[in-house]
């Protein structure tokens, strides 16, 4: 990949940040930052339109996804701040990524063809938020641990217009079928603390 030495200087950074990601393993931080979020190009890929990845932190599954994928917009949405901050400085390598300050819950309906999530929150609860932001057709790939309970993912895309499709080990794969039902999304705060499922 053409990106190699930027995606080393990016994941050695990251480690080296405070408040980042608690790896400080390099070996560990290589995997699962960077390998990872890697094992998901194909996947993403294979669908239409711009990228969003939610909640970045340190700009995993984003960066590497945006360095793998040229041609492809990658919009990193990032709740604080500060992370922000340290997010906006690898825009200037890579032409197509761009860095949103906000809330999934905040922002404008079905602007993406794909929505991206990794150690966001419970895949169910990262469901709700990622689906909103998908257009019809569009998707959301999700990273999950093999403790993931599918059938309350499988119940949200129900809720809100979308199917679970199948997807390698480690992932959980969402098509969007149809319009976000109205009432969706609900208020800042309320999927984490009243999920649907």
């Amino acid at each position: 990949m053409r990106h190699e030495p930027f995606l080393e200087r990016w994941l050695s950074t990251v480690v080296a940040t405070p408040g980042l990601t608690a790896l400080r393993d390099a070996a560990e931080a290589r995997r699962v930052l960077l390998d990872d979020a890697l094992r998901g190009v194909t996947l993403i890929a294979a669908e239409d339109g711009p990228i969003v990845d939610v909640g970045s932190g340190g700009g995993t599954p984003g960066i590497p996804l945006a360095a793998a994928l040229p041609d492809r917009g990658v919009t990193l949405l990032e709740a604080e701040r500060r992370k922000c901050e340290f997010l906006e400085q690898w825009t200037t390598e890579l032409p197509n990524l761009r860095v949103l300050w906000g809330r999934a819950e905040e922002q404008p309906l079905e602007t993406y063809g794909v929505a991206v999530a990794k150690a966001l929150a419970p895949p169910p609860v990262a469901a709700e938020w990622c689906l909103p932001l998908v257009g019809e057709g569009g998707a959301v790939l999700l990273w999950v641990g093999p403790s993931a309970e599918l059938e309350r993912v499988e119940t949200v895309a129900t809720r809100l217009a979308a199917r679970r499709e199948e997807a390698p080990p480690g992932f959980v794969l969402l098509r969007k079928l149809g319009p976000t039902p109205s009432g969706f999304p609900r208020r800042t705060g309320v999927a984490r603390k009243r999920p649907l499922a």
